[in-house]
């Protein structure tokens, strides 16, 4: 299966005429399906799109799917734009979708909103269908979505400070809707990330378990090491080891830190996955 991989948004850009925006979203193009994982924060999907048209000849309209990693608004903000671009299409994603989400910067300062952006109904008058579930949804006999991912990992926690508010106050946020991209290739497991909340190990666990392939070959996206701790880097390190992971690119909120560290210790098989970037595979 001939695989294409193009990065639309990411934090920084790659590719001349693209935008740099703090989110996410990845088209992945095989031989007969398309579909599209997030949309970005907003400011940058349409932009970004035209122009990589132009670079790589892409073509929203026909996009078999839209599928949402979860629902902060950084992942959610270009939906519209996309829709305008693919027609009507089915959008996967977790019942939480909508669920009130809040970041606080640090404890005691007020949390901000962070939501999808817009309301269902929206939407759904440009052409979107939800198919809202909390498990794996198989594409086609290659992709798949993970559905809820388990947190199996001793040292994989989800940052304290993202929120959800439950009437007149805050609790944290499970981020049950947290879920990636899967697709089965000749090579191993290609494994898209939105933002890894609940652990990049314990997703790719969950991609091995759904599919039943032990080989990682490919792993993109933002895995949310941005903060971590030297010691959950190197478990992480260890850990992409073990799965065989021959190409790592990261993205968004993987934090430049861990991203200088992740490239130290894995060497030729690091990359940036940038706005612009396109990988194909075979």
């Amino acid at each position: 299966m001939a695989l294409r991989i193009t990065t639309i948004c990411e934090n920084t850009a790659g590719t001349l005429g693209v935008l740099g925006e703090w989110g996410l979203s990845v088209l992945v193009e095989s031989d007969d399906r398309k579909v599209l994982l997030d949309s970005g924060g907003g400011m940058s999907f349409a932009n970004n799109i035209d122009r990589l048209t132009l670079v790589y000849g892409i073509d929203l309209l026909g996009v078999d799917r839209i599928v949402l990693s979860h629902g902060h608004t950084d992942h959610t903000g270009g939906l519209m734009d996309a829709l305008a671009r693919t027609g009507p299409v089915e959008v996967i994603a977790h019942p939480d979708i909508w669920a009130d989400k809040y970041a606080a910067r640090s404890p005691g300062m007020e949390p901000f909103l962070i939501k999808m952006p817009f309301a269902r109904e929206e939407l759904e008058a440009m052409g979107a269908t939800f198919n809202l579930t909390r498990d794996p949804v198989w594409i086609t006999d290659s992709i798949v979505t993970t559905g809820e991912i388990p947190m199996v990992t001793e040292y994989e926690q989800i940052d304290a400070n993202l929120l959800v508010r439950e009437g007149d106050s805050f609790a944290p946020d499970p981020l049950f809707d947290d879920r990636a991209l899967i697709i089965k290739t000749d090579e191993g497991l290609v494994v898209i990330l939105g933002c890894a909340h609940r652990g990049v190990i314990n997703t790719l666990h969950h991609a091995r378990e759904i599919t039943g392939v032990e080989l990682v070959n490919t792993v993109i996206g933002g895995t949310h090491l941005i903060g971590a701790t030297e010691e959950r880097i190197m478990l992480t390190v260890a850990a992409l080891q073990e799965f065989g992971v021959q190409r790592l690119g990261v993205s968004h909120c993987t934090g430049l830190p861990a991203s200088v560290r992740l490239a130290q210790e894995l060497g030729d098989i690091f990359f940036f996955n940038n706005a612009g970037t396109r990988i194909t595979i075979p």
